[in-house]
């Protein structure tokens, strides 16, 4: 449970929050961003792609269903700090297998209760995303000094961090004998893309950020998906290499930083959000159908629409402020949605796009 001992949150521009430290009693700096999904506390907290940051959801009350072994996206609690307002020691629910304090003091992850998230929701709104530090024994004075030394968010390659070092088979128990061969590109991989993938009738190869087109192709797949992941697309060179190498080659779905390694492989350029998409509320159109789909999204960059090139078109788009969330081409085999299909947490109305996908690599073997 929360601790009575005294934690700070202190932003970069020297706004400062106080509360009570629970988790780990461990100082940490991070990018500071908001999450406005209600549900899928344990999802979040394992997303990969919120490496190097510090995650404030807007839902006030937190940890009211405890942690179970199976409601994660990868390995291990991904975040660097996370900032509720108020925090539930005494969880209850069928599926419960311990706290979220004794989930953060296992991963040695630091949390801060009893901050105002509204107010830090809306300056965060209102100035953009920026670093922050928490700590149990830093001053404010102390904590902005330290947090000057330390690198910006936009400057790490957090993929690296994130992503396998090996490859490996993604154990398939639901579909025998599998229809297609697919290998996922990790980026920051969340668990539900594979287990939705292996659903469909999917053997699934994962390889690591750093793969080479020649090793991604030596497999023979029938198709590639690029999965989600952390930070700037730009810092990925080694990536986008891979990406344009294999274009035309095989089918290949990319899904939010996949997404935008696939623009920029074709020449378009991104943009980092003043404070991104993050939640599970998110309206998007899909331009083909016209129709409108709730969507999961987690991501601070986007592709800038005016720069694209090489045959590629809008295919699915924001309607909160217009960005793009889709993209296609208009010769080769290639879908990408900057939201995640997934859900997990949030809504799967877009599970259709996985069977887009099918369809894609069904009709490259037929030719």
């Amino acid at each position: 449970m929360a601790s009575n001992k005294k934690a700070l949150l202190v932003l970069e521009d020297g706004t400062f929050y106080e509360g009570s430290s629970f988790g780990a009693e461990t100082a940490t700096y991070g990018e500071i961003v908001f999450i406005t999904s209600m549900t899928g506390y344990q999802e979040m907290l394992t997303d990969p792609s919120f490496a190097g940051q510090i995650v404030v959801p807007t839902y006030p009350l937190i940890g009211n269903y405890g942690i179970n072994s199976t409601d994660i996206e990868s390995s291990k609690i991904q975040v660097r700090g996370f900032v509720v307002r108020e925090h539930c020691p005494t969880p209850s629910h069928w599926k419960n297998q311990m706290s979220l304090d004794s989930y953060l003091k296992n991963n040695d992850i630091p949390g801060i209760t009893g901050i105002d998230t509204r107010s830090l929701t809306r300056h965060i709104r209102s100035l953009g995303v920026m670093m922050g530090i928490m700590s149990t024994d830093l001053t404010v004075a102390e904590s902005l000094r330290e947090l000057k030394s330390l690198p910006t968010y936009d400057a790490t390659d957090f993929v690296k961090e994130v992503s396998t070092t090996s490859k490996y088979k993604w154990e398939n128990t639901v579909v025998e004998p599998s229809k297609f061969n697919v290998v996922i590109i990790d980026m920051g991989l969340r668990y539900n893309i594979a287990r939705i993938m292996a659903r469909l009738g999917c053997s699934l190869t994962i390889l690591p950020c750093t793969a080479t087109a020649s090793e991604v192709m030596a497999l023979n797949p029938d198709g590639v998906v690029l999965s989600p992941g952390p930070g700037d697309p730009a810092l990925l060179r080694y990536s986008i290499d891979m990406v344009t190498a294999i274009l035309g080659k095989v089918p290949v779905m990319g899904i939010c930083l996949g997404h935008q390694l696939i623009g920029r492989a074709l020449g378009a350029d991104t943009f980092k959000l003043k404070f991104g998409h993050r939640g599970g509320n998110h309206p998007v159109r899909d331009l083909a159908t016209g129709r409108v789909h709730i969507t999961t999204q987690n991501h601070g960059y986007a592709i800038a629409p005016e720069t694209l090139k090489g045959g590629l078109e809008v295919s699915h788009i924001n309607l909160n402020d217009g960005t793009v969330e889709g993209l296609r081409h208009n010769q080769m085999p290639v879908l990408s949605i900057q939201y995640h299909a997934e859900g997990s947490p949030g809504p799967q109305d877009n599970l259709y796009l996985f069977e887009r996908f099918i369809q894609m690599m069904e009709q490259r073997k037929s030719i």
